[in-house]
């Protein structure tokens, strides 16, 4: 027996001896397709190049892709757990070429690969043709020998492949494996078709041709994609007609027995397939990026994880279930899918949070729906207005409100559900209603309603696909814009980040045939509304345009590192300074970083220097940067710092960086906060980290600026030729720089000493007679009076001081003037305050350099002036008060 994973491998490795490339599988959620909402077949990541949008450097490809049908119009989840084939999650397999070889190699390869690689009888395999397909049924039998019984044509739109009303289009051809006249079934295109006899185990598509509007032509170079489904082959080569008797499943089933210690038997079969299906596509949508939500693909994972839930419940699981059996099928599928293992504890972190939450919202939302319905009886209806008031109120979907009711075939009213939905939307819509800004943000609630939560896909891609679902100019919505138009767009899915709890929004592009869109901002709208602001460079743009989005990825890599640096620095200044240190801001754009915290005092730069070398450190440390979903009150408890201006929901986003060297938290996370923002895949990523500035923001609250990568290296390299040009200028070395200014500085510190003492004496007249003969009697009363210059106001004050002495009882006056600027100065001798205030004198020196006021003490004051214009006018003014 083959088990699963040799199957694939055998599959990819026949193919790559053949000349395929092989390509890894695509994500569950589609970057190039924004009509998919999952990726449903193989093909999908190869739509671009079939349509001759995007060209590779391979023509031939193989691959193993993963897929989930379980939203949309693929959707087999109610039937998931109750047959033998369908599945949410699965793999299909699958060769491709574009444009190189076709039918006949085709069918070549497939006939060579079931027949000689998996050894698969020729008698149990039938093929069928599109019932025109006459080339393609002659090669059958040449390649194949097969007789004409064994060659069905179907004239049904089942063999006929088309991507939709245009576009690429072609035959196809089935090949189907016999299990037995034992099970009961027909051949396709027989009345009993429908049976599990015959099973399609791969489907060869032939894309030849191109549907036109007017018709249908010739491609010109006409490919090939298959998909053979990796579960049902693995039943075939593993001689059972169940995919759940597989070994994967097998494996997985018996986790979920051992888990509940319920066995599987026909009435708890359904329950255990259920899990083990829907564990898989729980993981792989988690791992791919999808978080549980209540609108677009994270309502899709809500629905699958809670139907499991579920059925664990049915079990008798008395505790949550379903993240104790990821490690199993970590150990089945890892191998092939390292992203499991990479995501492995952000799956288990997710299903449990989700199993507890579901567990409360269950146990609450029954008790009230049996208060509801307790005089219900069978065939009745729950009115509309209570359940909705179970959802509105209390959390309780209406699937679950169906399903519960179910068992006692009890319906629910639905239009009365979508009537008291729609009521409760069109109140909250009035209540946007005002003017201005209010007016204003109105249009996006309106948008937001018609178009839903935008979902954004920026955590894991920067390009992907979208379709216009509003566009917003000047206020209004409207139905195009027209190149040089300045509008704001609104998408079902985009990889720019909108502006949120201090990060920058994304800049970039929008593409399609003839159109280019620049987006320069992006900001978040009501709830959930990612709006793009830009400007249409060329083309029209029209709503329900299919768009290429790309995000500027060397911006986004900056904003990435400034961001994670933050979280570093935050945790490093707690470290430094005290864990009373709090994030109180942050701006983190491209070029740089500012964190704002609480702090009471100036950071002394040795502590600066400290703080700079802990987050370095990690840096260094190059560790992944790992992020995990949990409740937030969970979160906090665990010690994760919720940031300042970030609005939590219920689950939050937990990021984690480096491990701690030293301290309480040694060997653990170094840092964890709460953020939503887009991060470095690893510390290292972030380069190098350089505070460059430190400032006082309000009481309490202090600031740092920092660099990082590219810009901290060209700053530390500008700083470095800055000091090489000193060194130059000093003519000593870069290393002794420091040591000659601050000499110099010492120096030029005795020289001003000097020169003040020099100007003092000059500004007293010098000493001995000449002081004496500066000094004038006004009314009995000794007065010296100066106009100075080349003395700083500062020194004013001592020059009175000392005059005072030379005078011995008197009033001295001095004015002088810098940058512009006058400033006077008035001195009075203690034995004549009692007569005279110096601050009085001061006043009408300052009125008469037009100017007012003044102030100081009776025996010194000190005043302004704008100019040096009217300084003898001011001893004159204070002369005449000595009378």
């Amino acid at each position: 027996m083959s088990s699963v994973n040799d199957i694939r491998s055998t599959f990819l490795d026949y193919y790559k001896k053949n000349g395929h490339e092989i390509v890894a599988s695509s994500p569950l959620v589609p970057r190039n397709d924004p009509t998919l909402l999952f990726t449903s077949a193989g093909m999908v990541q190869f739509k671009n190049v079939f349509t001759g949008v995007e060209t590779r450097d391979y023509s031939r490809a193989t691959t193993a892709q993963k897929c989930l049908r379980a939203g949309g119009k693929h959707n087999d989840l109610d039937n998931v757990g109750y047959t033998a084939r369908h599945h949410t999650f699965f793999e299909m397999l699958g060769n491709f070429s574009f444009g190189d070889y076709f039918k006949e190699e085709a069918i070549s390869f497939a006939w060579n690969l079931v027949t000689r690689e998996f050894a698969l009888p020729k008698e149990k395999l039938l093929v069928t043709v599109y019932h025109t397909d006459d080339a393609a049924a002659e090669l059958w039998k040449k390649i194949a020998g097969l007789s004409d019984d064994k060659i069905i044509r179907i004239a049904t739109s089942d063999n006929f492949w088309a991507a939709g009303d245009t576009g690429p289009c072609g035959p196809c051809s089935e090949i189907f494996f016999d299990h037995g006249d034992k099970i009961w079934g027909g051949p396709p295109g027989s009345a009993d078709e429908d049976g599990d006899r015959f099973i399609e185990i791969w489907n060869l598509v032939f894309m030849q041709f191109d549907q036109m509007p007017e018709g249908r032509i010739d491609l010109p170079r006409p490919s090939i994609d298959t998909g053979m489904g990796l579960e049902r082959i693995s039943a075939v080569l593993q001689g059972v007609h169940d995919n759940y008797d597989i070994d994967l499943f097998r494996a997985l089933i018996r986790a979920s027995e051992e888990a509940t210690g319920v066995g599987s038997d026909n009435k708890t079969r359904a329950s255990h397939r259920v899990i083990a299906d829907h564990l898989r596509a729980s993981s792989f949508l988690i791992a791919d990026g999808v978080l549980p939500s209540n609108e677009g693909r994270g309502y899709v994972l809500r629905r699958i994880m809670r139907r499991a839930m579920r059925h664990a419940q049915l079990l008798g699981a008395q505790e949550p279930l379903m993240h104790r059996l990821v490690s199993t099928l970590v150990r089945e599928m890892g191998q092939a899918y390292p992203e499991l293992v990479r995501g492995e504890a952000l799956i288990k972190e997710t299903l449990e949070l989700e199993e507890n939450r579901f567990r409360k919202t269950l146990a609450r939302g029954l008790s009230l729906l049996n208060d509801a319905t307790q005089d219900l009886a069978s065939g009745e209806s729950l009115d509309g207005e209570t359940a909705f008031k179970l959802y509105d109120t209390f959390g309780f979907p209406l699937d679950l409100t169906q399903d519960a009711l179910r068992q006692r075939n009890i319906g629910v009213d639905v239009d009365g559900f979508n009537v008291a939905m729609a009521k409760q939307k069109a109140e909250a819509r009035a209540s946007w209603a005002g003017s201005g800004e209010a007016a204003t943000e109105a249009v996006w609630f309106g948008i937001k309603d018609e178009a839903g939560s935008t979902e954004f896909l920026g955590y894991d891609t920067e390009e992907a696909e979208g379709v216009v679902q509003a566009i917003v100019k000047d206020g209004a919505v409207i139905q195009s814009a027209k190149g040089g138009d300045e509008i704001a767009i609104v998408l079902n899915q985009t990889p720019f980040y909108a502006e949120s709890g201090g990060q920058v929004g994304d800049q970039g592009t929008m593409s399609a045939d003839g159109v280019l869109v620049s987006i320069s901002d992006v900001q978040k709208k009501g709830d959930g509304l990612f709006v793009h602001f830009g400007k249409v460079e060329k083309g029209n743009l029209a709503k329900g345009t299919g768009l290429q989005l790309k995000v500027n990825h060397a911006r986004r890599a900056k904003i990435r590192a400034n961001h994670s640096a933050t979280h570093l620095l935050h945790e490093a200044l707690r470290e430094t300074l005290g864990t009373h240190v709090a994030q109180k801001g942050s701006m983190v754009s491209p070029e740089r970083l500012r964190f704002d915290f609480s702090h009471p005092k100036p950071i002394s730069s040795e502590e600066l220097a400290a703080v700079e070398q802990l987050a370095n450190e990690i840096v260094m440390q190059n560790t992944p940067v790992v992020t995990r979903l949990m409740a937030v009150d969970d979160a906090i408890a665990s010690g994760a710092m919720a940031l300042f201006g970030e609005k939590y929901g219920d689950e939050v986003r937990v990021v984690s960086m480096g491990t701690a060297t030293q301290g309480e938290k040694e060997g653990r996370a170094y840092s964890v906060e709460l953020c939503g923002g887009t991060h470095a895949r690893a510390t290292g990523d972030i380069g190098l980290i350089r505070i460059v500035a430190e400032n006082a923001v309000s009481a309490g609250v202090r600031r740092i600026e920092a660099l990082t990568g590219d810009t901290a290296r060209r700053y530390l390299d500008e700083q470095d030729q800055r000091l090489k040009t000193i060194a130059a200028s000093l003519k000593v070395s870069a290393v002794d720089a420091a040591e000659r200014v601050a000499a110099l500085v010492e120096e030029r510190r005795k020289l001003e000493k000097e020169l003040g003492e020099a100007r003092k004496k000059l500004a007293l007249g010098g000493s001995g007679p000449a002081a004496a003969n500066a000094i004038e009697t006004v009314n009995g009363i000794a007065f010296l009076g100066k106009i100075v210059e080349g003395v700083q106001v500062k020194d004013l004050k001592p020059l009175a001081d000392d005059a005072k002495k030379s005078v011995g009882s008197g009033v001295v006056v001095f004015i002088g003037g810098s940058e512009g600027k006058a400033s006077v100065v008035v001195g009075v001798t203690d034995d004549l305050t009692a007569k005279f205030s110096a601050v009085d004198l001061v006043r009408e020196a300052s009125a008469a350099l037009g100017s007012q006021g003044g102030g100081g003490r009776p025996d010194m004051a000190q005043a302004g002036g704008p100019d040096l214009a009217g300084a003898e006018k001011a001893l004159a003014a204070v002369k005449a008060q000595l009378g």
